[in-house]
């Protein structure tokens, strides 16, 4: 062999088991393979081969090559990561079930607390800022977080959010006076906002997709479980405690989920790349979030719809999002890549969990109106009403992602859930039910509505490269904020021009509510349930136009949860 060749040769031979597998008999038999090949070129000259000439390309190829022999102890492993055990999975998902109840729990604890929180401070005029600033906040960071998990990776990130979550949390509890209380209510919010996505992604990295539907339902259910003990809780620390036990609970929780979490998160398949942050583009996002936000917030409620200022916000919201546009079509690597919102899945997987997740917040929101001025509920009696929307839609959820695990033809079960719910829609709307008939309709709604949730999701993930999970997630997460915000100012807005009285989006009703007739808001509503009917319409609409692609994994039960 030629001596230029003989380094390169002997560092091949010493990388060659370098998977971890010290075993000398396997570099013998790779060595004596190599001779073998080497020996079945003939030679061109019978000139000594070590005195022949290589070609000035090749020669130069070969002095660049690295001469250092590396040990086989020192060398990275080649080998593929284990696989996750059962018991693993299990804690994993256990874990991130934790994480995803603290943020959704933060989303409903406050409210009832907000009258303590207002007499303490002696400041009721700003107390809805303590659940706008954390709405803004969380609804703007989601698609930065899920982008930035593609890029730095999912642990990073969870402990990035989980640390401004639990910070956040800390300067709520001991927040001196009302603004202290807002900016900590907004660095919560950052966390908050970022656990949503995570938590998402590193699901798809643990689970195939078509197993994945089945544990987006339990994910459900731990929303109606953070939205129905939420309120309860928050009325028991403020009422029995001290309104600051709100916030200190997060502590425990947020530090037993990490404890849990991260010893697990070393096993994960890794699938980010390292790339450029394009925070141009990301900035541009949050600004026209924040913007539309703020628009659908106090629009028709703090301002009048055509007020100045509205029109000013809608024009800036605006002009930010062409900018948006402008330089994500212009930039090497943009933030969020529109490419991906393209195609025969994801517009329709957005618009499709878009209109079914705001059709069930819009509801949740104004229902109790409803439930006090027709059946002469008391407030706590309109909360309990509310069960069966949240509860059902979990079991429609757990019943969809079941069927993705088990059935090659999977969306046909949110075609037929959204086409049932758009039919009990129509009914709550042309009819006037007892209350017992009211909520047995409603919950089956609820069930249709709730087969959308796991089917969009899963579909929208698989639709993409695994390097992308992350930052179609977390613009999922902001699409359907946005949808949800604008549901709730829609049916309010539907309100206000039926009844001409002054109804809070937040539930208080500062104009004479009980002097309004029953009949008057029956009509009013009808046009309410109408407009979730339409909604949930569209999303039917969708589900039938978006592609169904076949999900990866097995045709199979997949993992209970416990055993």
């Amino acid at each position: 062999m030629h001596p230029c060749a003989q380094a390169p040769a002997r560092r091949r031979i010493c990388r060659v088991n370098s998977s971890g597998q010290n075993d000398s008999v396997a570099v013998l038999r790779r060595a004596a393979n190599i001779k073998r090949e080497m020996n079945k070129y003939e030679r061109r000259s019978r000139a000594p081969a070590d005195i022949k000439t290589l070609p000035d390309d090749i020669a130069a190829e070969i002095a660049g090559m690295p001469t250092e022999v590396i040990e086989l102890s020192d060398a990275p492993s080649l080998a593929p990561r284990a696989p996750l055990t059962p018991g693993e999975v299990r804690t994993i998902l256990m874990s991130l079930l934790l994480t995803m109840f603290l943020a959704a729990l933060d989303q409903t604890i406050v409210a009832t607390a907000l009258p303590t929180i207002g007499r303490q401070f002696q400041d009721v005029s700003n107390l809805s800022w303590v659940i706008t600033a954390y709405l803004l906040a969380s609804t703007a960071v989601a698609p930065v977080f899920g982008t930035l998990s593609d890029i730095y990776g999912r642990r990073v990130m969870i402990i990035a959010a989980m640390g401004l979550f639990i910070a956040g949390s800390v300067l709520c509890a001991l927040a001196p006076n009302i603004t202290v209380l807002i900016l900590a209510r907004g660095l919560q919010g950052l966390g908050g906002g970022g656990i949503m996505p995570v938590v998402q992604t590193v699901i798809s990295d643990v689970v195939s997709p078509r197993e994945r539907g089945q544990y987006q339902a339990y994910f459900s259910g731990v929303w109606m479980a953070a939205g129905i003990g939420g309120p309860v809780l928050g009325g028991v620390f403020a009422e029995h405690l001290h309104w600051s036990m709100i916030f200190w609970i997060n502590l425990p929780i947020g530090l037993i989920s990490l404890a849990t979490l991260l010893p697990k998160m070393g096993k994960i398949p890794v699938f980010h790349r390292r790339r450029k942050v394009d925070w141009l583009g990301g900035v541009l996002l949050m600004a026209s979030a924040v913007v539309i936000m703020l628009v659908l917030t106090w629009g028709g409620n703090r301002y009048l719809w055509l007020s100045p200022i509205i029109m000013a916000m809608i024009g800036a919201s605006v002009a930010l999002a062409f900018a948006f546009v402008w330089h994500a079509r212009n930039a090497d690597e943009p933030f969020l890549p529109l490419s991906l919102m393209g195609g025969t899945v994801a517009p329709y997987a957005l618009a499709g969990g878009g209109c079914a997740f705001g059709a069930m917040l819009g509801l949740t929101v104004h229902l109790p109106l409803y439930y006090e001025v027709v059946y002469h509920l008391s407030a706590s009696e309109a909360g309990l009403a509310l069960i069966p929307l949240a509860a059902v839609s979990t079991c429609g959820a757990a019943f969809a992602g079941r069927t993705m695990a088990r059935a090659k033809r999977y969306k046909r079960v949110a075609i037929a859930g959204t086409s049932l719910a758009t039919l009990f829609g129509i009914v709550l709307a042309v009819t006037t039910l007892p209350l017992w008939g009211l909520l047995t309709v409603l919950s089956l709604f609820a069930l249709g509505l709730g087969t959308t949730f796991p089917i969009s999701v899963t579909s929208l993930q698989n639709a993409v490269a695994r390097p992308q999970i992350g930052t179609v997630t977390g613009a999922m997460n902001f699409f359907r904020a946005l949808m949800a915000s604008f549901t709730v100012a829609a049916f309010a807005a539907i309100l206000l021009m039926a009844l001409g009285a002054d109804v809070s989006l937040a539930g208080e009703h500062h104009g004479p509510v009980n002097s309004i007739p029953a009949a008057d808001m029956i009509t009013a509503f009808r046009y309410v349930f109408g407009a979730a009917a339409a909604m949930l319409a569209g999303a039917a609409l969708c589900m039938i136009m978006m592609e169904e692609r076949p999900l990866a994994g097995p045709v199979t039960v997949p993992l209970e949860m416990a055993e």
